[in-house]
């Protein structure tokens, strides 16, 4: 898989994710398998470069090669003002966020907004392409509603505009993230341009990926929510791709050392107070589905500082290697909805 300039390490690459794919997160995903992890969306609004989220989004400090930022608003000016920015503070490919379904970013006429638009859609790819000297891609979905789809149209937008590669979500912004996603769209785009194409959507598992990638012909795949808590599953996908065989369930230990290291990296990222509290959702991903995590998670949750954050999971995983050598998983559904209020 080849983005301008750059040979990626293999086809995996980590979905930008706002709240979750910040540089601890994107470097810890590289360092167990993914070839490329997108940042967090950054907002175009000049007004916002300068506070302490924008800058902090845009920290890229010892982080693998190479650097995506992703760039987020609704004019074509100052989506090219911030892509320059972005590319003097390091950044080494610009995407272009034009699948994000939040409303209080389509509100603005920004994500998958535009796909209203295919005026604006031009105007802005052109206009960010011709701003920078490095790699531009897209991220985008297969439409504005299962009425309006609109990705051959923006497929081929992109390529004669000069975007590098073009990643696809499989759903509309109607959709959000309910139901499956689609690879019909993703698979017929693959078909009409020359540029690499990247699929995304309900991708979670080895199987999965092999069955994404050879149905769509896809260059690449794009994992987002799979990955919160489990970010070794890009070595998982990639042992499965290259072998047919699956790995066997992670040993608790190694996983208690990763979690551990990313606790830490979370804490001196952010600060203690701030840490500790972006570290809540980060555990309860980690431990869904393991045995007795609703009740470790309920009492973890009223934990205030970094050490005794550090000192529950030390122990609850101490706890779970009573048990078994290796991850067990259970049925607990409550996890995905208490991380997401923590989010």
């Amino acid at each position: 898989m080849q983005i301008g300039p750059y040979v990626l390490k293999n086809r995996l690459i980590v979905a930008p994710m706002a709240g979750v794919t910040d540089r601890p997160f994107r470097m810890l995903c590289k360092k167990l398998g993914a070839g490329m992890a997108v940042s967090e969306m950054i907002t175009a609004n000049k007004a916002l470069w300068t506070t302490p989220k924008t800058l902090r989004r845009a920290n890229h400090e010892g982080e693998v090669e190479p650097i995506v930022v992703q760039i987020a608003g609704g004019d074509a000016q100052m989506l090219a003002d911030a892509a320059r920015l972005n590319v003097e503070h390091g950044a080494q490919i610009i995407d272009i966020n034009m699948g994000c379904p939040a409303k209080k970013v389509c509100n603005v006429a920004a994500g998958s907004a535009l796909l209203r638009d295919l005026d604006n859609v031009g105007r802005i790819l052109e206009a960010v392409v011709k701003a920078v000297d490095v790699p531009v891609t897209l991220k985008t979905r297969t439409g504005w509603s299962q009425d309006v789809k609109t990705a051959l149209q923006v497929a081929r937008m992109a390529e004669d505009a000069g975007i590098a590669a073009l990643a696809l979500h499989g759903r509309t912004r109607e959709d959000m993230y309910r139901g499956a996603a689609e690879y019909d769209t993703i698979a017929a785009v693959k078909q009409a341009v020359r540029m690499p194409l990247i699929a995304n959507g309900d991708i979670d598992s080895p199987q999965k990926a092999k069955y994404v990638l050879d149905y769509t012909g896809a260059d690449a795949i794009m994992i987002g929510r799979a990955a919160q808590g489990r970010p070794w599953i890009f070595r998982e996908i990639q042992h499965y791709l290259d072998t047919g065989e699956l790995l066997p369930p992670p040993r608790i230990a190694e996983i208690s050392a990763i979690m551990q290291a990313h606790l830490a990296e979370l804490y001196d990222f952010y600060g203690e107070y701030s840490g500790s509290r972006i570290a809540r959702k980060h555990i309860a991903w980690y431990t869904k589905g393991l045995r007795g995590s609703n009740e470790f998670r309920q009492a973890m949750y009223q934990l205030e500082t970094t050490a005794e954050q550090q000192q529950a999971v030390a122990h609850y995983f101490d706890s779970l290697a009573r048990h078994s050598d290796r991850l067990q998983y259970v049925a607990d559904s409550s996890t995905s909805a208490e991380a997401d209020a923590l989010a």
